[in-house]
């Protein structure tokens, strides 16, 4: 059994399965769009990386090589996560603003299709999709 990429897989499944329950005590609804969104909590993006970098560190020593390519492509994709997809959605924000107030004063009856604003992750959800994947990684490399 290739433990890295079952404890990835492991780990992102639960983190999109997760998010519908984070939904519901958040917004007090069920909602089963969010297990196949971008954004929410936790991140799933964080949470496979992390456990595949966990289980790979666990199988392989954190000196190996193969661990130091896991570990920074992890930083990369968290990085995204957080940083260039929330800035990503900030920009639709306003977007939608610009397209809205065109819209208004088009004489053409323009009718925009607003961006997706929630796109990016905060740092608690990174956080939680962090300790999600080590959780994982660590019980699928221990115990399977």
């Amino acid at each position: 059994m290739n433990k890295p990429l079952v404890s990835a897989f492991i780990a992102f499944i639960l983190a999109q399965i997760l998010k519908i329950f984070f939904n519901l005590i958040m917004d007090r609804e069920f909602n089963l769009r969010a297990a196949v969104s971008t954004g929410g909590m936790p991140s799933s993006h964080t949470a496979t990386v992390s456990g595949l970098t966990t289980s790979i560190a666990l199988m392989y020593s954190p000196g190996s090589t193969l661990f130091a390519v896991a570990l920074v492509f992890s930083i990369i994709v968290i990085y995204d996560a957080v940083g260039i997809r929330q800035a990503a959605g900030k920009h639709a924000e306003i977007l939608n603003e610009l397209t809205t107030i065109l819209s208004e004063i088009s004489e053409y009856g323009l009718q925009p299709k607003n961006l997706k604003t929630l796109l990016g992750h905060t740092y608690p959800q990174v956080a939680a999709g962090t300790l999600l994947g080590v959780f994982v990684g660590y019980a699928i490399t221990n115990y399977l």
